[in-house]
């Protein structure tokens, strides 16, 4: 297999389109007998470039673990496809970055800084604070961004289309168009984009390098308009950049770079065969004799502090104290997957979840009811049996890039299910019209809320429902990965 594997990708510096991202295709773990085994990764991206029907395309991403360095190092140049793994015929690129430099940019300015300033989410009496620490982070961020560019440049071929992905990568556009100026750049975010006024909390000199290395890329996409403007609106605000609202551009030093929008949809069919499989059905009888006859709010994210599952569990508290027709009669389904607990701010976050759902079960339970389920060990086929079990999803993040989750559950419920909504999650822009918008800080307002989805009348619900589902699925991840790559060529 490793033959075949070799044979068929081309030599570095052939590539003629190439997708970079922080995290790959593959990963591996080490055995104790030293060998590896290799896992294929899952999501948008890996789906969208499955749509790419040409086996010269090359995949440049980072090692994440000490079992992915040391396939990296086995392999010529990180090419895993070289290096005799079966990645299945992609072409992958893994980078063996070094381990501080990799932890200072992806923990202290990717997901400590970037993704703070974007979602919105510090505590701004003590938080931020740019010191010397901050400093040598960002020039790790810098050193990793490099990393990247110089990789990309070394596999593109000569007018190749080169896809960078989210905000650990948002100075590799302009690093690399100093590098190849005869490439085709696309830059993709896929979280929110700050408003001007939060924006400029960081660095003057980081706010504008941020901008400017995006603007490198000839086309800047987002999930939707609204985090597009509020990126042309960064320009204007921090680079005096000339903006064209209407034609989405932005010009700067002499440059304009295109914006465009791409709002990532659900994978229907992937998704409808893959719920109902054995072990979906087995997972769906399990919750089903939890639940017994009574109705039921369902809820699948990570520890993610942007996906305010806290308030989330305060509202249905709220819900059981204030109108008590509902003892009894809804159970709380609530997968709360860890995330980043490298970063005490989320292993704190975790812990408040567990602790305010258990003071709910402790207020509210009886013999025969409990009424939250909490689980907060990763298990996807049991969120499938959770989908399709769903009588109200609630999705309420304080900001979101789109959140899938809210496409995804009127897909694969099986009674149809009334969708719960925050206005800040970027699904909104699609899915408003048909679902039951939220405040997501306004706790009493969200509780309000599940109570009109937990009495929508069935025909009402099951129209919802179909409109939902179309909505969410009109732009599926291969479909939303070409869309791309051709606006790039244009």
């Amino acid at each position: 297999m490793a033959d075949h594997a070799t044979e068929r990708s081309n030599p570095t510096g052939a590539a003629p389109i190439l997708v970079a991202s922080n995290r790959g295709p593959v990963s591996f773990t080490a055995e104790d007998d030293g060998s590896l085994t290799l896992r294929r990764g899952g999501g948008g991206l890996v789906s969208g470039l499955s749509a790419i029907d040409d086996p010269s395309a090359v995949w440049v991403c980072a090692a994440l673990s000490e079992a992915d360095r040391t396939a990296a190092r086995r392999s010529p140049d990180g090419r895993l496809d070289l290096g005799g793994f079966e990645v299945g015929g992609q072409a992958v690129r893994m980078l063996d970055i070094d381990p501080g430099t990799f932890a200072r940019a992806y923990n202290g300015v990717a997901n400590s800084t970037l993704w703070f300033v974007h979602h919105l989410l510090y505590e701004t009496p003590v938080a931020p604070v740019f010191d010397d620490r901050f400093r040598r982070e960002w020039d790790s961020y810098r050193a990793y961004n490099t990393a990247f560019a110089e990789a990309l440049a070394a596999e593109a071929a000569p007018g190749a289309a080169v896809l960078i992905q989210d905000y650990h990568l948002s100075l590799a556009p302009d690093q690399l168009r100093q590098l190849r100026p005869d490439l085709r750049i696309g830059h993709f975010s896929h979280t929110p984009w700050a408003p001007p006024e939060y924006y400029r909390m960081l660095p003057d000199d980081v706010a504008a390098d941020v901008l400017t290395g995006i603007l490198g890329a000839d086309r800047a996409a987002f999930l939707t308009r609204r985090w597009a403007l509020a990126f042309a609106d960064c320009c204007e605000a921090v680079l005096g950049a000339t903006v064209d609202r209407a034609a989405l551009t932005v010009t700067y030093a002499g440059r304009t770079t295109r914006l465009g929008v791409h709002a990532l949809g659900a994978d229907a069919d992937f998704l409808r065969e893959r719920s109902h499989q054995p072990d979906v059905d087995a997972r769906l009888a399990t919750l089903k004799e939890a639940v017994g006859p009574r109705s039921t709010i369902v809820r699948v994210d990570r520890t993610e502090l942007s996906k305010n599952i806290v308030r989330g569990l305060l509202a249905y508290r709220h819900l059981l104290r204030s109108r008590p027709e509902w003892l009894d009669r809804v159970v709380h389904i609530a997968f709360a997957y860890p995330s980043r607990h490298d970063l005490p701010e989320y292993r704190e976050y975790t812990a408040a979840v567990q602790r305010i759902a258990q003071e709910i079960n402790d207020e509210f339970g009886t013999a025969s009811w409990q009424p939250l389920i909490l689980h907060v060990n990763d298990d996807f086929p049991r969120s499938l049996a959770a989908y399709r079990l769903a009588d109200v999803a609630l999705v309420n993040p304080i900001r979101d890039g789109m959140n899938l989750v809210a496409k995804e559950v009127p897909v694969v419920s099986d009674q149809g299910c009334a969708l719960v909504l925050s206005r800040e999650a970027g699904a909104y822009a699609e899915l408003a019209d048909d679902a039951l918008t939220v405040n997501p800080y306004d706790v009493i307002e969200t509780a309000d809320a599940l109570h009109r989805a937990l009495t929508m009348p069935t025909a009402e619900r099951t129209e919802r429902t179909k409109r939902l589902a179309a909505a969410a699925t009109a732009l599926p991840p291969q479909q939303w990965f070409l869309d791309q790559l051709a606006a790039l060529r244009e």
